[in-house]
């Protein structure tokens, strides 16, 4: 039987409204990171920064989950980027006219933190339907390759930020990014049936109804061991994710260590995080023809976990060459599990539960990452940047033992699949 192909109209265009989103997110996020550690010129407020931001997206997907397995989806995506054009063109126009205010930022920061943890919700589980039956590995490869392709933005970022003097022309684009995004993502054709199948309403209030459906996806995941132990890992490997966030204030706190390169420390530091993108870009086009055998996913996806967090808790140690080298190795393996494990997950949840599982997924994953960045901001208040992000990496690599190994016949069942 001939296998059907992935670019259909609704693929292409999810793809292409994808792609504009994803670069206009990627300039103004690495904006607002340079606007606040230049204007504060503290790591913890940073950091602190960075959590107003991932506390709501770990809160909001298990909130939104329920619902959106009641809704549609496609309607949510394109609502919540309609709305993120018209933050990102307020914020424009406030820093047009000088304005400054971190309290203030850090309620933008929140409020497009819940944006993105439901549109996260609602784009994980509608992606799935829009991806033609035996392509889910190809389809998770080229969104992977989007998001990495992004990247690239970064130290076009930091140019800007630099040559014209601040954040504003940066939040005019993404304000337009997100504009035209919406505009494609209203013409998807699929007609979505998860509605249909979704529990009838009753005579219970909504917040118990709420309550209810919130159980059974929790039930759900931890029904399922294989997704929660799958779910706990990321959990950890996020908290370390907060120690990858000290790379940049790392770069600019010690700029004298680079001072040989003729660019400024931030713009050095994008251009070899670039690196990781052009492996994430091989490792993605290499995904999207490869055929990994099933029987050999799980072994795959657990040799980059180890790797990874080898790579990643000693690449500050390295002369600016082999960090290079380093970066671009990370990131080469990390879409090769990130397809392993989002193709697998993806298609192993069913339609009607796929939201409800996610928001769980998201939750359980972001308690990792806001429990991180405060613990690893707090710490890099006194002590060396390079010695905790060693040290958080040395946790993942234990994190990889408990559960990836000791738990490794359950998920295998999810990972050695055909998909």
């Amino acid at each position: 039987m001939k296998r059907q192909t992935l670019w259909t109209y609704d693929f292409t265009v999810i793809t292409i409204g994808s792609f504009i989103s994803l670069v206009g997110n990627a300039l103004s996020n690495f904006a607002l990171s340079l606007l606040v550690l230049d204007y504060t010129g503290s790591t913890f407020l940073y950091m602190l920064f960075q959590v107003s931001f991932q506390l709501p997206i770990m809160i909001c997907p298990v909130l939104a989950g329920p619902y959106l397995d009641r809704m549609s989806r496609k309607k949510v995506i394109y609502t919540l980027d309609f709305l993120s054009a018209g933050i990102y063109f307020l914020l424009f126009l406030l820093l047009r006219g000088g304005w400054f205010s971190y309290p203030v930022l850090l309620a933008v920061s929140f409020v497009t933190g819940a944006i993105d943890g439901t549109y996260v919700v609602a784009f994980d589980s509608f992606y799935p339907n829009l991806i033609t039956e035996g392509n889910f590995q190809k389809g998770y490869s080229v969104y992977g390759m989007l998001v990495d392709l992004s990247g690239f933005a970064s130290p076009v970022a930091a140019v800007i930020y630099y040559q014209m003097g601040g954040a504003a022309s940066l939040f005019a684009i993404n304000a337009i990014s997100f504009l035209i995004a919406a505009c494609f993502e209203v013409t998807v054709r699929f007609r979505e049936t998860h509605m249909a199948e979704a529990p009838r309403e009753t005579a219970e209030s909504a917040f118990g109804q709420f309550r209810r459906e919130l159980r059974e996806g929790l039930d759900y995941i931890r029904g399922e061991k294989g997704l929660l132990i799958i779910a706990l890992y990321f959990m950890v490997s996020n908290f370390a994710s907060g120690a990858v966030q000290l790379q940049l204030p790392y770069f600019l706190n010690h700029a004298g260590k680079f001072a040989a390169w003729p660019v400024a420390a931030a713009t050095l530091y994008s251009i070899l995080s670039n690196f990781m993108t052009v492996g994430r870009l091989l490792g993605g086009a290499v995904q999207y023809k490869l055929h990994i055998p099933k029987e050999k996913k799980f072994s795959v996806a657990f040799f980059v976990y180890v790797t990874i967090n080898v790579l990643s808790g000693t690449i500050l140690f390295l002369p600016v060459p082999l960090m290079a080298v380093w970066f671009f190795m990370d990131g080469a393996l990390g879409v090769t599990s990130y397809t392993i494990r989002s193709a697998a997950t993806q298609s192993y949840v069913p339609d009607n539960k796929r939201a409800r599982f996610n928001g769980m997924f998201q939750m359980i994953s972001f308690v990792g990452s806001v429990v991180g960045s405060l613990v690893i901001g707090a710490l890099a208040e006194v002590l060396p940047e390079r010695l905790i992000v060693t040290a958080a990496n040395a946790l993942v690599l234990l994190a990889v033992y408990l559960f990836m190994y000791r738990g490794r016949e359950h998920v295998k069942k999810i990972y050695n699949r055909e998909v």
